[in-house]
């Protein structure tokens, strides 16, 4: 079995059509938790770059998208099978170039392994209809095939594992791939395009392709080669891809952000309603779509819980990703360290209470290695107004809201822009049925932490969280796949 672990001068170039081809340039990826570590250099590709790798999957896509169902699976499976062998390994490369500390990291990494196993058993798995017409004599077939070559687009939180998500039923499905991760992580995308360079996918099936979102993300929008494009980020990249895509009548499928709720009830158990919000809130950096950033907290309980958070964050330890007893690794950029300090700045002066945190850490005090390194912030006395329960942080901050009974918590909830991932803490099963039903979210959490999904269920959210058919599961073939109705005269 093939190992590859990046060194500060190896050059990690882009495959198209089995071929790994250098670029016109490369970037270095560096570790947010030590800026002095250098992970590899990772090529940049170019226009040109790109549309061979277009080209490629193009030629390809005849003979993928007829192969046989067994040899999608095979391949599909043996791709799985060297994650989870490798998941250590991969799992601290995640977590030295993204941040997440060496245990979430190995999670993903295995996650990601159960994705591609789970898609080898959706290759076998998918099925059809045949039906009589209303016309004697006639049959019906109703059957899915591939969408053609599907462009997608990755974002830098879960650098491994939504590359899995995307790539795997594509190709489960017979679509043909050119994968743009993020700028930002590149060495996940890399192990894992390496990964299936070996499983046996024909040249020019899945082709990865490196560079910036100015070249390559929006050469892929607009590139006439490409059927669909599948994008994970920010509401304002995804708008304009959803335009692009119109335009140019392009199947698309957009996974955006949230300004996702944990309400606490009055009868909430108080020890659970801290933890699941502090897992919520501040682990992984808060840096997930589905952290929980307002805390909808019911009156009566709303001083008890903030003394026991404001405990429960003085225990939180920050520091290097891969050192062992580290529950929140670094922030995974300058930028967004930045972008998080501005926002603790626009709290305050918005007239909310900073009960707890968000200084910069100027570096991790056990190895004394400087990093984008901040303590996670709590703020008390907030209002729903307030931008910083408007618009979303994607950093370790978060904030409370402090509402008279359910239905104002229910009814702040749902006054946002955003719709992915709602939770409630509570023992009543009439409230947490009420909720369940009337939460506008794509995905509701009963006593569990916000942040935390299934791998063979749908994902995805409503309002300005997401757009298109579900990610994940058997769901999955709604993007991926188009249907074919066939007539017969008997």
């Amino acid at each position: 079995m093939t190992t590859s672990i990046p060194s500060a001068d190896t050059l990690h170039r882009n495959l198209i059509n089995g071929q790994w081809v250098e670029g016109t340039s490369a970037s270095p990826n560096l570790n947010p938790s030590n800026l002095s570590d250098v992970i590899g250099q990772y090529a940049q590709a170019d226009a040109a770059g790109l549309d061979a790798a277009v080209q490629a999957a193009q030629a390809a896509f005849p003979a993928w998208s007829t192969s046989g169902i067994q040899a999608r699976s095979d391949a599909l499976d043996k791709i799985g099978t060297e994650i989870l062998a490798r998941r250590e390994e991969l799992g601290t490369l995640l977590s030295r170039e993204e941040g997440k500390t060496k245990p979430e990291g190995i999670g993903e990494a295995t996650r990601a392994g159960h994705i591609f196993k789970f898609f080898a058993g959706e290759c076998l798995r998918l099925s059809g209809e045949t039906m009589p017409s209303v016309r004697p004599g006639i049959g019906v077939e109703i059957t899915r095939e591939p969408v053609g070559v599907v462009g997608l687009i990755t974002p830098w939180n879960f650098p491994i594992a939504i590359p899995a998500w995307k790539i795997a039923p594509a190709l489960a499905f017979g679509n043909c791939v050119v994968l743009k991760p993020a700028d930002l992580v590149p060495g996940s995308a890399w192990a894992l395009a390496e990964i299936i360079s070996r499983s046996g996918i024909p040249a020019g099936v899945f082709n990865l392709v490196m560079g910036t979102g100015r070249v390559i993300g929006e050469g892929l929008v607009n590139h006439p080669g490409i059927n669909a494009i599948s994008f994970t980020g920010s509401v304002g990249v995804g708008g304009r891809i959803a335009e692009a895509c119109a335009k140019n009548l392009k199947k698309v499928q957009l996974e955006m952000g949230g300004k996702n709720p944990q309400v606490i009830l009055d009868d909430a158990d108080l020890t659970q309603a801290v933890e699941l919000s502090a897992q919520s809130a501040f682990y992984s950096t808060g840096q997930r779509c589905t952290a929980s950033s307002r805390l909808i907290v019911t009156d009566r309980i709303y001083p008890a819980f903030v003394e026991a958070l404001q405990a429960r964050m003085a225990r939180i330890k920050v520091g290097d990703a891969l050192t062992a007893g580290t529950d929140v690794g670094p922030v995974s950029s300058l930028a967004q360290l930045e972008q998080d300090l501005s926002y603790i700045e626009i709290g305050k002066a918005e007239g909310a209470t900073l009960a707890f945190g968000g200084a910069r850490i100027p570096c991790h005090t056990g190895s004394g290695a400087e990093g984008f390194y901040m303590q996670p912030a709590l703020f008390s006395e907030s209002t729903a107004g307030m931008r910083i329960n408007r618009e979303e942080i994607f950093g370790p901050v978060a904030s409370i809201i402090r509402v008279k009974d359910y239905d104002a918590a229910l009814a702040t909830a749902n006054d946002t822009p955003f719709g992915l991932s709602a939770g409630i803490a509570t023992t009543s099963l009439k409230y947490a049925t009420h909720f369940k039903r009337h939460s506008q979210a794509g995905m509701v959490m009963v006593n569990l932490p916000t942040a935390g999904v299934d791998y063979h269920v749908p994902f995805g959210g409503r309002k300005g969280s997401s757009y298109g058919p579900r990610e994940q599961g058997k769901y999955a073939q709604e993007f991926f796949t188009t249907v074919k109705t066939a007539y017969t005269l008997a």
